[in-house]
């Protein structure tokens, strides 16, 4: 077969092919060829690469040994680039490891033949201990480099994509007629849909010359500074490094407070102290920077990321190009405000300060706030009219989210009532005494109550939620990171200035943060180091994506609001219409509003289930049969799909049971453990009811809607939990505390868990009278 008709073959994709990819490129909106000469300033943009060159490091592409190379990761890494690639994006691979390939190849032929010529000479099967030549690197990679490329070529062929192999050294760009060849070549074979795999040419190269970069072009040293001058000479849109650490950090990793830099600016470079090298290669990080810095000054977009972690290999370079928070990303262009680790950063240390304070001054914060919601009404409501104009015209909102976004003279009155109810309530929150014991003589025991640390509060378009949620961290001590709903910016902006400035009373403004950059919200669920707790203010979908996002962060809140009402045989008739309506027709979209309604069987063709079902067609209520109900009809209501559904708007499911058990089995079965009501007059089975059901909040004889903070008294929420620790049912201050044990002793006593030291050891329980007085700073 010719070269030519391999190369026919490879421009169009295989029928396995186009099913493996048909969905990621059906995703995936093709991008179109830009003007070069100026790097893309965020990471959002890089959804925009149209050509890309992947670098793979030595520390990539060879084993722990140094003696082979890594199949597993090549073969994810391959995988990606064939992806990319028949996404329509023109991809490069500038790859290492032929000098492994080598090593591997090289051993094995000497130890074969030492092995031969020492059975021929002694005449017998025993050998002796035989040790191996140093192999020289020049030869390794002339006898890895073929190898190297035959195993790219039947990797890549699995997803019918062709390759070319390209040697180059550093004449190839020194000689002008040399760079235009090797330029023409390169755009010959991106046209042709051909992934191109570059190397040095280590058979032949000269050891590298130090300080022999000429001004303004870098020299080819190693496959870093390759890479770098191939991306700009090809005009490449992303330039990805990959290598075997996560990224750029400030100082050595493993040394104590390294932090890994997101983004790297050119102006930085002074605060980086570098560490080693890799344990192969010849680079090492301050070479990659060098290399990255000046192809971002050539107008490629550069990101150095771990290839070698097996938990992130496998998608690393497609998160990278999607714009996730992946790795170290050089940007040109520095923004103007606190990156969100700063901001983070920031809260952390004035939230340790908000949680000293005398618990008179946060309610005095609070109180103030409330205050600032009245006061500055009008330009409240000004933003919030320019939110709800542009929500409008833009037209992706439904209706309920509308009114989720509006804000009017009554709601803000009504949050300034809750404001300082839970004012009243955080007097005596942080420091309380739970527990008091005696240990042993002049040796006491504490439980007090103490901040979680730094919360993440991730809300849709609620903006009255930003007020809420920040008086209950106030109350609580915590430290607030706010991710509001763009549609919700220009009233998010100014009721966080006037949550700082209540907070500015007592010097502690940087204690809530709003985050207004265009970080992600799952890049901010991987700041498992900075943040304690994420809570999700909005519909189920997103607070399912939030907790697969959740890297090691605790996440507080419900997936799904299933919620269930059960019409028992000794059920009220007035009772029945009137909480069957508000639970499931006051507000839809909430999510303790009823979305399945049982009935016992007895009930069906009485006069209480036609005036159930008249009252719910008045309230254009569209009604979904559950399979036993739909057997008991001649014409029947659409059958449900499934019975864990959340419909979240007027419509509802009717299911059939026979029994109180079969409610309580159908609700365990079926139900998102949320809330949970019965409406009977039975008092027996009334109680079996609250008693056996495993619900958040369950309730009788009321509608589901007083699931809520506000009406539990709480003052506000920040939301909803069904999780079976800490906090459950709906989440005010308490749920936003925690405790720590604190132990008072004279320094005479000496822990001694033997058998006879355990009897000196009282456990006398104390009351718990006081409470432990926060420290009042001088502000």
């Amino acid at each position: 077969m010719t070269l030519l008709q391999r190369l026919s073959q490879c421009s169009a994709l295989s029928p396995w092919t186009q099913k493996t990819f048909s969905r990621a490129a059906s995703q995936a909106k093709l991008p179109l060829a830009r003007a070069h000469g100026k790097s893309f300033a965020h990471r959002g943009e890089l959804r925009q690469a149209k050509r890309i060159v992947v670098k793979l490091g030595s520390a990539v592409v060879t084993r722990g040994d140094e003696c082979g190379l890594a199949l597993g990761r090549l073969a994810s890494i391959v995988e990606q680039v064939a992806m990319l690639q028949n996404q329509g994006r023109e991809m490069m691979i500038v790859t290492s490891g032929a000098v492994a390939f080598g090593k591997q190849r090289l051993r094995h032929e000497i130890l074969l033949s030492q092995s031969v010529r020492q059975a021929l000479h002694s005449g017998q099967n025993q050998l002796k201990d035989m040790s191996l030549p140093v192999l020289e690197a020049r030869a390794c990679a002339a006898a890895g480099q073929s190898g190297l490329m035959a195993l790219y070529e039947a990797m890549f062929t699995q997803y019918s994509t062709c390759t070319a192999q390209i040697l180059v050294t550093n004449l190839d760009f020194h000689d002008d007629q040399k760079r235009r060849n090797l330029n023409s070549t390169l755009h010959e074979l991106l046209r042709m849909n051909i992934v191109p795999i570059i190397n040095t040419n280590d058979a032949v190269v000269p050891p590298p010359e130090p300080n022999s970069d000429l001004q303004g072009v870098i020299s080819i040293k190693d496959n870093d500074s390759l890479a770098a001058r191939l991306a700009v000479e090809m005009r490449a849109d992303l330039l990805i490094a990959l290598s075997d650490v996560e990224g750029l950090y400030d100082r050595p990793p493993g040394s104590d407070d390294a932090k890994l830099l997101d983004t790297f600016y050119p102006g930085d470079q002074h605060s980086i102290t570098y560490g080693t090298k890799s344990r192969v290669g010849i680079g090492g990080m301050e070479a990659k920077v060098k290399s990255a810095l000046w192809a971002l000054q050539g107008g490629t977009s550069v990101v150095i990321a771990n290839g070698t972690h097996p938990k992130v290999t496998g998608h690393v370079i497609t998160d990278i190009v999607e714009g996730k928070k992946v790795g170290t990303f050089f940007s040109e262009v520095k923004p103007a405000g606190p990156t969100v680790e700063q901001q983070t950063e920031m809260a952390r240390a004035a939230g340790r300060t908000l949680a000293s304070l005398h618990p008179d001054q946060r309610s005095e914060i609070i109180c103030s706030l409330a205050d600032l919601l009245t006061e500055r009404k009008e330009d409240i409501l000004a933003a919030n009219k320019k939110d709800m104009e542009l929500a409008v015209t833009a037209g992706r909102l439904s209706p309920s989210m509308l009114k989720r976004l509006s804000l009017s003279s009554a709601k803000l009155n009504s949050l300034a009532i809750g404001l300082r109810q839970i004012a009243v309530s955080s007097l005596d929150s942080v420091g309380r005494v739970l527990r008091r014991t005696r240990v042993a003589n002049n040796l006491e025991l504490e439980q007090i109550t103490v901040p979680i640390g730094v919360l993440l509060v991730i809300f849709e378009s609620r903006p009255d939620c930003l007020p809420q949620v920040s008086a209950l961290a106030i109350a609580s001590g915590n430290a607030l990171l706010l991710k509001g709903g763009k549609e919700a910016a220009n009233t998010n902006h100014i009721l966080h200035e006037l949550a700082q400035e209540a907070l500015s009373l007592h010097g502690v403004k940087d204690a809530i943060q709003l985050v207004s950059t265009r970080e992600d919200v799952e890049d901010l669920c991987r700041l498992e180091k900075m943040i304690d707790l994420i809570i999700p203010r909005g519909s189920s979908q997103l607070v399912r994506d939030i907790q697969r996002a959740a890297r090691g962060i605790p996440v507080l809140g419900h997936s799904e609001g299933i919620c269930h009402v059960y019409i028992d045989i000794d059920g009220s008739i007035d009772k029945v219409i009137k909480i069957v309506r508000d639970s499931k027709c006051d507000y839809p979209a909430a999510c303790n509003a009823m979305e399945t309604l049982l009935i016992h069987r007895d009930i069906l063709r009485t006069p209480l289930f036609d005036q159930i079902i008249d009252m719910l067609r008045t309230e254009r209520v569209k009604i979904h049969a559950g399979p036993r109900f739909a057997s008991y009809l001649t014409f029947s209501p659409s059958e449900v799909k499934s019975l864990r559904t959340e419909y979240g708007d007027l419509e509802c499911c009717i299911e059939v049971v026979d029994s109180l058990q079969d409610a309580i089995d159908h609700i365990h079965k079926y139900g998102s453990s949320h809330t949970d009501v019965i409406v009977t007059e039975n008092e027996e089975t009334a109680e079996h009811f609250l008693q056996q059901l495993d619900s958040a909040c369950v309730f009788w004889n009321a509608s589901s809607r007083f699931a809520d903070g506000y009406r539990f008294g709480l003052g506000a929420e920040v939301g909803i939990s069904t999780a079976r620790i800490h906090a459950r049912g709906p989440v005010g201050l308490e749920g936003l505390l925690t405790t720590k044990w604190v132990l008072r002793g004279d320094g005479h006593a000496v822990a001694d868990f033997s058998e006879q030291g355990s009897m000196k050891y009282l456990h006398e329980n104390l009351p718990v009278s006081h409470t432990i007085p926060s420290q009042r700073t001088s502000n």
